[in-house]
């Protein structure tokens, strides 16, 4: 079964998205693994964080969480879709897609551990 595994909000401002999300809903935010570009917040489930961005969509970008990544990107694009090429970080393999109507999500493949 394919499940979210994380998803990220765009803001054009990071300490701006701390201040106002930890406000309202008293979240807290993982330093460790955050950087000047991605505010992880704590013990969400799904984990999910704040992505800066020069123009930040009005939507979430949903991560689904799978076993192979590569083998997965070869199906998008023989259904039609489009993907990216994966790219590898701390938490594993991500890549970019759309479904065959230029919807966009991403897979993951989490890296041991996650």
């Amino acid at each position: 079964m394919v499940q979210l595994g994380y998803f990220t909000i765009d803001t054009q401002d990071i300490d701006k998205a701390r201040a106002f999300y930890g406000g309202l809903f008293g979240w807290t935010f993982d330093e460790a693994e955050s950087t000047p570009t991605y505010l992880h917040v704590t013990g969400s489930q799904p984990p999910f964080g704040f992505t800066k961005v020069e123009r930040a969509k009005d939507f979430p970008h949903l991560y689904f969480r799978v076993d192979d990544v590569a083998a997965l990107c070869e199906r998008v694009a023989e259904l039609g879709g489009k993907a990216a090429v994966p790219s590898e970080s701390k938490s594993g393999l991500t890549a970019v897609v759309s479904d065959d109507q230029g919807v966009s999500f991403s897979l993951w493949q989490p890296a041991p551990g996650f």
